[in-house]
């Protein structure tokens, strides 16, 4: 293992112009890397090492054909969640709507806020690209937006799942006359199907990825416009 060579980082220049990213100029990893590379870059500093150890998804396979639906899915895959999750909290806020200032205090804690917050800063730096496009190179590697963008992520699911325990205890009375408690049967039941529907989506894409031609452009690092940019930068 001490002998491995860690994959050769590229450019903005020397990559397809699909995998380029406002304000990142460099510490790009090359799109044909092989699955050895793809894991020896995990552990080397690039462009993209933050987002990988703050958010291991495989979000990757849907971008080799169709980059604009791939973004689209990605958006979904976290204004979706966000959505459904926070329906019951809306509906609360409705109903309380209007019958004074402490109905509010009561329906929303410190942490719901914390997490409305949060989400609205993950949206905000998702669309906005800053801070890189103010800066094109300098946060290539640390603090460019889509860094800043898991962490927010991740910080805005921390406090809701703080706001979700707050909420049960609170409730937790009320719904254990509402409905009987969730046996073990039930819990590994439910955790199974969630298992087998991630899988089935990864072995969905991973099917769609192997049919792919081996000459698909957009793995093909020899475009015509690169020799421009190259003369560019």
């Amino acid at each position: 293992m001490l002998s491995l060579k860690l994959p050769q980082l590229l450019r903005v220049h020397q990559v397809p112009r699909v995998f380029w990213e406002d304000g990142i100029m460099s510490g790009y990893r090359r799109p044909t890397s092989s699955a050895l590379d793809c894991v020896l870059s995990s552990f080397q500093m690039t462009n993209e090492t933050v987002n990988i150890w703050t958010h291991f998804l495989p979000t990757w396979f849907p971008e080799l054909e169709s980059p604009g639906l791939s973004k689209v899915l990605r958006t979904a895959a976290f204004a979706y969640p966000f959505l459904f999750d926070n329906l019951p909290l809306f509906y609360r806020l409705g109903l309380c709507w209007g019958r004074g200032h402490n109905c509010g205090q009561e329906m929303l804690s410190t942490s719901h806020g914390y997490h409305l917050f949060c989400a609205l800063l993950t949206g905000f730096l998702f669309a906005s690209h800053l801070p890189e496009r103010l800066a094109p190179g300098r946060f290539d590697y640390i603090g460019h937006s889509h860094q800043l963008f898991h962490i927010c992520a991740v910080l805005g699911t921390h406090f809701q799942l703080e706001a979700v325990l707050a909420d049960m205890g609170s409730r937790r009375a009320w719904l254990a006359t509402q409905e009987p408690p969730l046996d073990l049967v039930g819990t590994v039941a439910t955790l199974s199907l969630a298992v087998a529907g991630n899988l089935l989506i990864i072995a969905a894409f991973t099917a769609s990825l192997l049919r792919a031609p081996g000459t698909c452009p957009l793995l093909q690092d020899g475009q015509p416009e690169a020799g421009t940019q190259a003369k560019q930068q």
